[in-house]
């Protein structure tokens, strides 16, 4: 999804299907959520007419559609209600949700999928350099280690590119993905510390109506085909909606270690599908700087893994 995802709160019904789910299919629940979101970059480019502030605000527009029918199902017709006393923590998830569909899917439209992919495989490490500026959590020597051995992949990535001439909009645009997904996590980390869980899937249902409503003037006129809609609904259901509440189940069973190595399949997925089902192939500086960043963040979440064990 545009980021992986920490989830802090889940409903009764949730918990239920948790409890009967085993650690060995909770990995593959997890996998098949990964894989659903790696799907946006290869369906958007099979779309006939709809451009750049069209998509993202249709995408948006069609995931609040289908989250108004789910939410009630899985955690009761008073999670609306509940909305209204979420706090500031959660309207200011969702507006950081919105900055995240929003720069995902315009940077999936100015640049290539596997480098906004790598890019947004940047949270992880972000959110820790947030979380020691804003919170005051340390930071240990590995995560620095791995941020440093990131942070020269990306920038291998980037001076390849800018040295052949590619226009480094869509990345730029790209890399406001995990900033905003790092101010995300900042604030539901410290709203957890003050007693406070703000609940994924509410944040997920507001950061795309806002999503909608910034974009929609930008998407004028419209010009999506039936074609189109039927894609972009595909990804607002298929992409973001069912794995959001996927996800909650799956971090019920799992340790947040496997949740955060399970999550990077995304972007080999990602790059996999829009190699095969959209001839787009990743050049060598991807190929080179992404093994760098998804490298170090691996080495990290086995390291952290086995020091709780």
């Amino acid at each position: 999804m545009d980021g992986m995802l920490p989830v802090s709160c889940a409903s009764h019904c949730l918990s239920e299907i948790a409890v009967k789910l085993s650690h060995n299919r909770a990995v593959l629940l997890m996998v098949a959520v990964t894989l659903m979101w790696s799907t946006a970059g290869v369906v958007t480019r099979h779309l006939e007419h709809a451009q750049k502030f069209e998509v993202t605000f249709w995408r948006s527009a069609f995931t609040v559609l289908c989250l108004l029918v789910i939410l009630p199902l899985v955690q009761g017709r008073g999670v609306f209600k509940r909305m209204r006393h979420g706090g500031m923590a959660l309207w200011f998830s969702g507006l950081c949700w919105a900055g995240m569909f929003t720069f995902f899917m315009l940077a999936i439209m100015l640049t290539t999928v596997a480098n906004v992919l790598v890019t947004m495989s940047l949270t992880p490490l972000l959110t820790a350099l947030a979380a020691r500026v804003f919170i005051g959590h340390r930071i240990p020597m590995r995560t620095w280690l791995a941020i440093g051995v990131a942070g020269f992949g990306i920038a291998t990535m980037y001076a390849s590119q800018l040295g052949q001439g590619i226009s480094l909009s869509g990345t730029l645009i790209a890399l406001c993905v995990p900033i905003s997904g790092a101010a995300n996590w900042t604030v539901t980390q410290h709203s957890h510390a003050q007693g406070h869980d703000v609940d994924l899937m509410p944040a997920v249902l507001i950061g795309g109506v806002l999503s909608s409503l910034i974009t929609w003037p930008l998407a004028w006129p419209f010009q999506a085909s039936a074609h189109d809609l039927g894609l972009l609904f595909g990804l607002g259901l298929v992409q973001l909606a069912i794995p959001c509440v996927l996800v909650v189940v799956c971090t019920q069973v799992l340790k947040a270690p496997e949740v955060a190595l399970l999550g990077l399949l995304e972007v080999i997925f990602g790059i996999l599908l829009a190699w095969i089902g959209a001839g787009e192939v990743p050049g060598n500086d991807v190929f080179v700087g992404g093994s760098l960043v998804i490298g170090a963040l691996v080495a990290n979440e086995i390291v952290a893994w086995r020091a709780r064990v």
